[in-house]
């Protein structure tokens, strides 16, 4: 029986990627802000899927969120095997309509708490010579588009250069960048999503299934559908101007409203 913690569990691609472990058979920690959130989900996976689901209350704006959490993925009695850092948000607004405070919080749940507990989990993983991290970014990682892009192109770069550096430790290391999902997140940052067409929405439980079955491939970067990779291809052709023009425009359209 192996153990995963995942931050952010308590919904969207968080909440499937622990329907997923359960449902495997994988113990968790589930990590998020809701103490009450987390003890029904808890209580829901162990009851249908007979596995140990702990709860970690933290909020990983703070440090003292970031610790605790970074404390039990070095715990040597309960080792964890697999880290799915998913905790993020978005903030509703364009570069200077959102204040100082709110974007330095983007950066510190996207890439300190991303860096932080990618470290205390990979120390712990090399040592037993396994173990797994998945950081979720997205496709926004690949184009012109504010601190959320910049964060998540980040999350995309450090991922993937650790990965180089543990290369035949038995660790993996994978960003996964998925493109718009059916989940809260956008219900959370206030932004309207009426004007994103159909084929463009993903399902939570697909994508987390594409997600682990690269993982278990050894890919660095998974993105968990064909229209998408498709998308993010054509974007590498594009000068980098006419991207970010592009990015801007359709931002107003499908972005906040």
């Amino acid at each position: 029986m192996t153990t995963a913690l995942i931050t952010g569990s308590t919904a969207g691609i968080g909440a499937a990627f622990a329907r997923r472990l359960a449902a495997d058979g994988h113990d968790l920690v589930l990590v998020a802000r809701d103490t009450k959130r987390l003890r029904e989900q808890a209580t829901e996976l162990h009851d249908r899927h007979g596995i140990e689901a702990e709860v970690l209350t933290a909020d990983l704006a703070t440090d003292a969120g970031i610790d605790a959490v970074a404390a039990r993925l070095g715990e040597p009695r309960k080792p964890v095997d697999l880290l799915i850092n998913n905790a993020g948000f978005g903030n509703k607004g364009r570069f200077l309509d959102v204040s100082m405070a709110d974007e330095l919080t983007m950066l510190k749940v996207h890439c300190e708490a991303v860096l932080r507990l990618t470290s205390a989990a990979v120390a712990a993983m090399r040592e037993r010579g396994r173990g797994g991290v998945v950081n979720v970014a997205s496709v926004a990682a690949f184009v012109p588009r504010g601190t959320y892009g910049a964060s998540k192109a980040w999350v995309v770069q450090f991922t993937q250069g650790v990965a180089k550096d543990l290369a035949g430790s038995g660790v993996r290391l994978m960003a996964l960048c998925p493109g718009f999902v059916r989940t809260e997140f956008h219900e959370r940052a206030g932004m309207g999503t009426d004007n994103i067409p159909n084929w463009m929405w993903l399902d939570a439980d697909k994508v987390v299934a594409a997600a682990l079955a690269d993982l278990s491939r050894g890919k660095s970067l998974s993105i968990p559908d064909p229209r998408y990779k498709t998308l993010m291809g054509a974007a590498k052709l594009v000068p980098r101007g006419m991207l970010g023009g592009l990015s801007s425009r359709t931002g107003r359209k499908y972005g906040p409203q």
